[in-house]
């Protein structure tokens, strides 16, 4: 019996204070996540694994996982977890190596509370997650959530991840330290003996440790992009131009970064004669324009919401460029953002005008969740390929496959020409019967490619007749589009709109997945009373 609750003694005190230090090590990880910027394990990890995914698997893993947000709320509530799980377990490993110490080492035991074994295990311990951690994660460590340079992020990085396992260690042997270092080991408490006042002191202050942390990460989990994530607009008041409250959202990341303007610097470097590095207000005193464009995700669905429209303040990212003297012979440009992720376009599309990068949407400064302070804007792709909170600009003679998710399979720059059917936006003041007119209501878009003609079939595409254009203002932007339907008998219809592009192609009537962009007629069932 003796024995036995030996053992147990060292397994629970391994328990307590392996838990108790897993804790402090979560309270410096989410410290260093709110003021420093660095990213957490389960951002940086999801940046690392999910872009290994085809875009097949990559949609039935958030299919498996009950879709976009509970697959990102998931992963963070299992990544803190996880991380106390591990933090527990090494405490129960370190425990059953000074227990065995105690024979190999008593003096020092006596004296340190710690044997020679259990010094080398933290350490060793703590050098190699460590390692593992920066070799798992390298190409992502670029990441900063206030804005840093990638190389300078880096190093941010792997500090942070340094400073937060160093403290787990030295908080493991301390507190066990404490809970054990009064009565000797060899003296094993009697059976039934009520738990020490160290063990006490040792659970109370885990139980701070538990509040502090737990606070920290209830604030993190408040400013995550769980509450907009794939936030859409439309709706009966649907307008021109798009509030920026309103303006559709989609983003990978768990929480998305607040950059700090003082922090934030857009490096251009790669094949320049002088790479330079620009701060806000060098990008504010440069002459700037104004441009009318909208963005659409990729994943929109046919009929789908995630589009909107909005009116751009920037620089033309040719003028960057063209400071930093561009070499001969440049093909391929990434794109790299603060949060890690990266886009590449081709350099003929980075040289033209209306790729810009934005600063103000609106007449506004950009809000963190639409790229503050700067996001590249580039007409004609998808919005994938308008990356924001842009760092670095970097220009090559070959074509990078260095795009986050075009290691995926997506492809952003083959945009399909849409349009939508509204049923919201139906006159509400006008029944629906047979004789009487029932204005139907859209949205088409092409990228950069201008709409010429938007047309409406009430008989599922047998027959077709041309919509009124209400809203057109640039080639970049979407058009507002509605026709006055007069049914002349009751029943069942099938309505179903196409668009005509600025060059003269028809919308394609063929439905395809979403890689590279929807393509099909959007298509609503309509019923008119007698």
């Amino acid at each position: 019996m003796t024995f036995v609750w030996r053992w147990t003694k060292v397994l629970a005190t391994g328990l307590l204070v392996g838990l108790v230090a897993a804790l402090f090590m979560t309270l410096l990880i989410a410290l260093l996540r709110i003021f420093l910027g660095i990213p957490l394990p389960v951002e940086l990890g999801g940046d690392r694994i999910l872009p290994t995914f085809n875009v097949r698997e990559f949609l039935q893993l958030l299919s498996a996982n009950g879709g976009p947000i509970e697959a990102k709320r998931m992963a963070f509530l299992s990544g803190w977890g996880g991380q106390l799980a591990f933090g527990a377990a090494v405490g129960v490993l370190y425990a059953l190596i000074v227990e065995w110490g105690r024979f190999r080492d008593p003096e020092r035991q006596r004296r340190w509370g710690i044997s020679r074994g259990g010094a080398i295990f933290v350490t060793v311990a703590v050098a190699v997650i460590w390692a593992v951690t920066l070799a798992v994660l390298w190409p992502t460590l670029g990441t900063s959530n206030l804005g840093l340079p990638p190389r300078l992020a880096s190093v941010a990085t792997a500090l942070g991840f340094l400073l937060s396992y160093t403290g787990y260690g030295v908080v493991l042997v301390l507190v066990h330290r404490l809970v054990t270092s009064r009565r000797p080991l060899r003296q094993p408490a009697p059976v039934g003996q009520p738990i020490g006042r160290r063990a006490f002191l040792a659970g109370a202050g885990g139980v701070v440790l538990a509040a502090a942390s737990g606070g920290l990460v209830r604030k993190l989990y408040k400013e995550s992009t769980l509450p907009y994530d794939g936030m859409g607009y439309g709706g009966i008041d649907l307008q021109p131009i798009t509030p920026n409250d309103r303006f559709y959202v989609v983003t990978k990341n768990i929480i998305d970064p607040r950059v700090r303007k003082s922090a934030w610097r857009l490096q251009v470097g790669g094949m320049v004669n002088s790479p330079t590095t620009f701060d806000f207000d060098d990008l504010a005193e440069m002459p700037s324009v104004e441009q009318e464009q909208t963005l659409m995700c990729i994943s929109n669905s046919i009929g789908g919401h995630r589009i909107s429209n909005a009116v751009w303040t920037g620089v033309p990212l040719r003028t960057l460029i063209e400071e930093t003297g561009p070499e001969s012979g440049v093909v391929d440009v990434i794109l790299q953002a603060a949060d890690g992720y990266t886009h590449d376009i081709s350099y003929e599309k980075a040289m033209e005008d209306t790729t810009l990068v934005a600063y103000e949407m609106n007449g506004e400064p950009l809000s963190d969740r639409h790229g503050y302070p700067a996001r590249v804007l580039v007409p004609g792709y998808y919005g994938e390929g308008s990356v924001k909170w842009v760092t670095r600009i970097e220009l090559f003679d070959r074509n990078v496959e260095d795009r986050y998710y075009g290691k995926q399979g997506w492809k952003a720059e083959h945009f399909h020409t849409w349009s939508r059917l509204d049923p919201l936006r139906f006159d509400p003041q006008l029944p629906a019967k047979a004789g009487e007119m029932v204005t139907l209501k859209g949205v088409a878009f092409s990228g950069d490619r201008d709409i010429s003609k938007v047309e409406v079939s009430a008989d599922d595409g047998r027959s077709w007749q041309e919509a009124n254009i209400d809203y057109s203002s640039t080639r970049l932007a979407w058009v507002l589009w509605s026709y006055d339907w007069h049914p002349s008998q009751p029943g069942d219809y099938k309505l179903v709109v196409r668009a005509t592009d600025g060059d003269g192609q028809l919308q394609t009537e063929e439905v395809t997945g979403v890689k590279d962009g929807v393509s099909g007629y959007h298509k609503l069932p309509a019923r008119i009373e007698a």
